[in-house]
């Protein structure tokens, strides 16, 4: 299984405490996700309203977290 699976698997689990951190896990999977997609778009030629529109964001929510990297 992977990673992701894994955790899910475990958020699933009777016991809050392994779900919670695995909610925790998944969250910190998906901050990394994020971050290198958002990379690879504007190494693309993306602008930051396309990957703003994609995630469902403003542009410059998207802009004030990912453009100083």
């Amino acid at each position: 299984m992977t990673e992701a699976t894994d955790l899910a698997e475990w958020a699933g689990d009777g016991d809050p405490r392994a779900g919670l951190r695995a909610v925790a896990a998944l969250r910190r999977l998906l901050e990394r996700l994020e971050t290198v997609q958002v990379r690879d778009a504007r190494r693309q030629g993306w602008s930051w309203q396309e990957i703003a529109t994609e995630l469902g964001d403003s542009r410059r929510a998207v802009h004030k977290k990912y453009g100083r990297r």
